[in-house]
Parts: structure tokens; sequence; C-alpha cells
């Protein structure tokens, strides 16, 4: 699931993004801006569904295309089409909802049909899909099984296909982990992100709460951000404010943002998560940075009484 890891992510992002754009007229939206950010993430996740259906066309194209040579051999007149026939693989395919986001897709699918006959020939290799075609009998486990051993191993594993997706999807680093845990639960019961109760719709891939907290935690920052900067100035000792480099500044005041105004979020988890956004997305100084200048401000609010959080303890 998206996590609110990933929501910071998307939300330092546009403030990033945001902190350039001073001089545009008119300013564009933060807040659409930020929804933009998560329809990328649905275009990836709809750009690898479709990608596990268009190995089962493969499967097929390739049997016609060996069955259809001037002197077929009987091993051509006999290929092995079980995946094409998977049954999760034709309920994703018979899925109207993932069929509407299909063709809403901006992303061209056009230029993929050569790697995904590489793909396609690498499969056909693996021991795992020997085995799975060896078998008869279908059950939905091993109809699950392998398709997640062609997103794991032949499709995200294969070189010329990952950097595909790195050229096409500026998120793929960003959300690689979250999306795969989409799809195993997609494979689980295909439907299950169209809408129903307990489930979440591929036009809004986080819950509402989840979306509310990016939302808030976005607004807050620009909303508060003379405030929030006059805060983290004070602890700069020798630092010229000027020359921290942008991102830091912004985490620092995402990450005093919820110190101050969130009050479910422990400060633990928030002095945690930035120093660790700040390690993966800044300088190699940035999380000891970050760590200190927040701490120390942490301590001073906790000191004064100005830190509301609300406690939440096991009975």
């Amino acid at each position: 699931m998206i996590s609110r890891r990933n929501i910071r992510v998307k939300v330092m992002q546009t403030l990033y993004s945001h902190s350039t754009l001073d001089a545009v007229e008119p300013r564009p939206d933060p807040v659409k801006s930020l929804q933009r950010h998560f329809d990328q993430t649905r275009e990836l996740l709809v750009f690898l569904l479709w990608s596990l259906t268009e190995i089962g066309r493969q499967v097929e194209s390739y049997a016609h295309r060996k069955a259809s040579k001037h002197l077929p051999t009987e091993e051509d007149l006999h290929i092995n089409t079980k995946l094409a026939g998977n049954e999760i693989l034709w309920e994703i395919q018979q899925d109207p909802t993932l069929a509407e986001q299909l063709k809403k897709s901006q992303t061209a699918r056009n230029g993929v049909e050569d790697l995904m006959k590489r793909i396609h020939a690498q499969l056909l290799e693996s021991e795992h899909y020997k085995l799975y075609i060896s078998k008869p009998e279908r059950n939905r486990a091993d109809e699950k099984k392998i398709l997640l051993q062609i997103l794991n191993d032949h499709l995200i594993e294969f070189e010329p296909y990952e950097e595909w997706l790195e050229d096409n999807f500026s998120n793929w680093e960003d959300d690689a982990e979250a999306i795969l845990q989409l799809i195993t639960q997609y494979l689980q019961k295909p439907g299950k992100l169209s809408g129903k109760k307990d489930g979440v719709s591929f036009d809004q891939l986080i819950p509402a709460d989840k979306w509310s907290f990016g939302k808030d935690l976005l607004t807050t920052v620009l909303e508060k951000s003379d405030h929030l900067q006059s805060l983290i100035v004070p602890k700069l000792k020798n630092w010229d404010p000027e020359r921290i480099a942008s991102l830091d500044m912004i985490l620092m005041k995402m990450g005093l943002s919820e110190l101050l105004y969130f009050e479910t979020i422990p400060p633990k988890v928030t002095l945690n998560e930035y120093i660790d956004l700040a390690k993966d997305y800044s300088t190699a100084q940035s999380g000891q940075f970050v760590n200190g200048i927040l701490d120390a401000i942490h301590h001073e609010l906790v000191r004064s009484g100005e830190l509301k959080k609300i406690e939440f303890r096991k009975s």
C-alpha cells in the first residue's frame, strides 16, 4: 500500500517544484500538483499490470508464429500456451476499471513490444516456467505464483525493461516497493482496486485519511512557511540560511510542521522519517544536519510546553 513515507516524498517533491516557480504566473495550484504525483503512481501501476497481460499475449503470438511456419515441426504445432489461459490473467484482462485506466493512460506502450518479446524468450528458458507448464492441472496458488515470478524475475529484474521504466516514470524508484505490494494484493483478487468497500480505486490509490494527511502537510508548510523558518534560523548558528540546500530546508519545515500541527504523529516517528528522507534525497551530510536542527527545536518545544501530542496507550 501507499505508505506515509511515499506521501511525504511526494509532498517534498511538490514543495521543491513549487519553490523553483517563484517567478511563474499564475502560480500552479500546489494541491493539484500533489495530485499529479499520485496520478503518476497510478500510471505506473496500470503499466505494470498491462505488462503482465502482454506477456500472456506474447505466449499466444509465439505459438501462432510457430504454427504458421512454412514447414512447422511437430513441436511448432504443439507450443504450450497454458500461461495464456491463466485464470488470474484472464480476470485482470476482464477488469473493466483497469480497461478504463488503460484507455486514459498517458504512457505510450507501442515501443515496448520488442522488450516484451525478449522477456518472453527469457521466460521460456526459466525453470519455474517449465515447471508451471508441465502441470496439466490448474490451481489458483500456482496461477498467482507464476505471475509474481514473471513480475519480479523477468520484468523488473530485466535491465532493459527497468531502464525503460526509469526513462518513462520518474517515480519508479520512489514508488516501486509500494506498487509491487499493490500488485500482490491485486493478484489475490483482481478487481480489488475497483472501489469496493474493502479496497481502493484506481482513481484514488490512497485512502481518504492518507490523502488528507498529504494535502494538510503540503498546505501547512506553505501557509506556515515564515513561522517555521523563524524557528529554524536561530538554530543554524554559523550557517547562512541562503546557503543551506533548499531540499534540507523543505524537509526541516515538513518535520517541524508535523511536530507542531499533527498531534497524532509521535515526535520520534517524525524525526526518524525526516532523517531518513534527508539521507536518501539530499546530501551525504543532510541526515545528521536535519537531525540536529529538528532535535534541538523538538527539545525546546517540549521545555516550553508548546508541543501538543496525543498519546495512545495500550489498555
